[in-house]
């Protein structure tokens, strides 16, 4: 089966915005915050804003205290006012799309212009605008409901920025040949222009379509309209629960699959949809395709993969630096590794919940053994390291120390002025300091194993290998953006966005190119740096790949990525194998 996803599935810019306004909001604002009316059409996320003590106000108060952010559909004006003169502090979270309809039509009821507004009546949306027009607003949801209403003098169209697309362009054709006095302004936002006009591409590649989002989402239910009108099979589902009702053995025999969600869809239930019907073929029945599938999802769920990725890390950097002795070093770093990812993730199963629900299931289970598991190999690395040299010993116990430490309380309480009380709470501490463990356990050690005093081919090496261990890692940060923002937690991407991060990504990845090919050229190290110049390109292919849509967040792309340092072993021993045979 073959899953693709649309490129505008998931939040859109004032959705996104208006939520992450309320997340940072405890932070920011002062107590207690409220919404008015739900901040977006989605159960999950109002659910989750519920569990935050962020509630939702449905009426206004005489008196009240705290902060109100308004939602990202907007309210009339004079909602408000009414806000403010009640005593609330009032943060407005509506969708700048939204506040330029809302201009518009307030810039024309003050020249006595009529508004009409092509939008469903009851939705908040289009409450709101109408607030705007001041009594001279109409709603009209068909052609049939706009002929229906008088001439008017003057009047202008606009539409609900969530509107079905071919009913306004039928509404433009209908006002030029009746009224073509008058004004007609493409309120619709690009978003849902780009999301409704990819659904109907999306339809010709695949064998069903499912949409995900809140069935009281307007935009949702456009986007499932649009794709029953393709004349494919077509779901609407509000979370991956509900793919079990469906007839999932007529979606595990399809070919191909399209995943499209709402405005207000998050990413992390998109994602879970996704693992769902990746897993849906090989949930019966057996086959070499089923095997490969499961032994994928235990290797990674255990850690045990990206621990022999470390080990064949590890085994790469000690041959570059032409060191003959790899094999405790290789043990120490698949140890180290196998226990502080262990461990991260037995911490960090809050963010678990969101970002890999299977993973966060699988730890609370199994929490007792991967505990034991954790120890026990953090304990065998410490006793190998202690056999070859005391510094490697020490920098290990050390960066073990670390590694325990990091969600504990350091800075006590009564300091109440120190924002940074974990190491966890410093921005984007994760990432650096996994690439930098890595980078110390699998090019340092190998190193310090075999001599005190470290000599030039240590530089690249390290660059090389840090480099490659923090764009993985960041690149994962970016995937779960959503997921740790909700927990709280300040990562690169959630730091610098998205794109921007992509784009040092790959930069970083250009510069680890350079450094090894070069470090080779000159002979500061062995002619191995050739071959595994191929690794950086390997993962800059990956990104690029993910950026244009063609990988989607699930089992296969973390694999795929993890195997970046399987790549590097792999391509050290043939190296190898060579050079002995030459």
């Amino acid at each position: 089966m073959k899953i693709l996803l649309a490129k505008t599935a998931g939040f859109c810019m004032g959705v996104r915005r208006a939520v992450e306004m309320v997340m940072d909001a405890p932070q920011e604002l002062e107590s207690p915050i409220c919404t008015y009316g739900p901040l977006i059409h989605n159960s999950q996320v109002l659910a989750l804003l519920e569990e935050k003590g962020i509630c939702v106000l449905n009426e206004i108060p005489s008196q009240g205290t705290g902060t109100v952010l308004i939602r990202a559909h907007g309210v009339p004006p004079k909602a408000k006012e009414s806000l403010k003169e009640s005593g609330f502090k009032v943060v407005d979270a509506t969708c700048p799309r939204v506040i330029k309809v809302q201009t518009i039509i307030s810039k024309h009821t003050k020249k006595n212009f009529a508004s009409i507004i092509v939008g469903d009546k009851d939705h908040p949306e289009v409450i709101g605008l109408l607030g705007y027009a001041e009594g001279k607003g109409y709603v009209v949801g068909s052609l049939e409901e706009l002929e229906a209403l008088p001439a008017f003098e003057n009047a202008i169209i606009v539409a609900q920025t969530t509107q079905n697309t071919r009913l306004f362009g039928l509404v433009k054709t209908w006002v030029n040949e009746k009224f073509p006095h008058y004004k007609i302004f493409d309120t619709i936002c690009d978003s849902t222009e780009r999301r409704q006009a990819e659904v109907k591409r999306l339809a010709s590649s695949v064998d069903a379509i499912i949409v995900v989002g809140g069935r009281n989402s307007g935009n949702t239910q456009r986007l499932f309209e649009i794709a029953k009108q393709t004349g494919k099979p077509a779901y609407h589902i509000e979370s991956e629960t509900e793919l079990e009702g469906l007839d999932t053995q007529s979606l595990a025999s399809a070919r191909h699959i399209g995943i499209t969600a709402g405005a207000s869809t998050p990413n992390w239930i998109i994602k879970r949809v996704y693992r769902t019907l990746e897993a849906l073929p090989y949930k019966s029945g057996w086959g070499w395709r089923r095997t490969f599938f499961n032994i994928q999802r235990v290797l990674l769920l255990t850690n045990l993969y990206v621990s022999l990725g470390a080990g064949c890390l590890s085994y790469a950097c000690t041959k570059l630096m032409g060191i003959g002795q790899y094999f405790p070093n290789f043990i120490i770093a698949i140890l180290y590794v196998q226990s502080m990812h262990i461990l991260n993730h037995l911490t960090g199963k809050q963010a678990d919940q969101y970002n890999d629900p299977d993973r966060a299931f699988f730890y609370n289970k199994h929490k007792l053994l991967l505990s034991v598991l954790a120890i026990m190999a953090g304990g065998v690395g410490l006793i190998i390291a202690y056999t070859i040299e005391q510094i490697p010993f020490v920098i290990l116990l050390a960066m073990s120390i670390l590694g325990l430490s990091y969600n504990l309380r350091i800075v006590p309480e009564r300091f109440s002025y120190f924002r940074y009380r974990r190491i966890r709470d410093i921005p984007g501490s994760k990432t650096l300091l996994i690439a930098m463990a890595w980078g110390i356990v699998t090019s340092l050690f190998p190193s310090l194993s075999i001599s005190e005093k470290m000599n030039l081919s240590i530089v690249p090496v390290f660059l090389w290998s840090t480099g490659m261990v923090f764009v993985r890692t960041a690149f994962f940060d970016t995937l779960d953006m959503q997921g740790d923002r909700i927990v709280g937690k300040e990562t690169i991407p959630i730091l610098l966005g998205e794109k921007r991060t992509m784009r040092i990504l790959k930069s970083i990845l250009a510069v680890t190119f350079a450094i090894i090919l070069l470090a080779s050229a000159f002979n500061i190290i062995s002619s191995l740096g050739f071959a595994l110049s191929i690794c950086p390109v390997f993962l800059f292919l990956v990104l690029l790949i993910y950026e244009k849509g063609h990988l989607v967040p699930g089992i296969r792309l973390e694999f795929l990525v993890e195997s970046l340092f399987v790549l590097a072993g792999s391509i050290t021993l043939l190296w190898s194998a060579l050079l002995i045979n030459l």
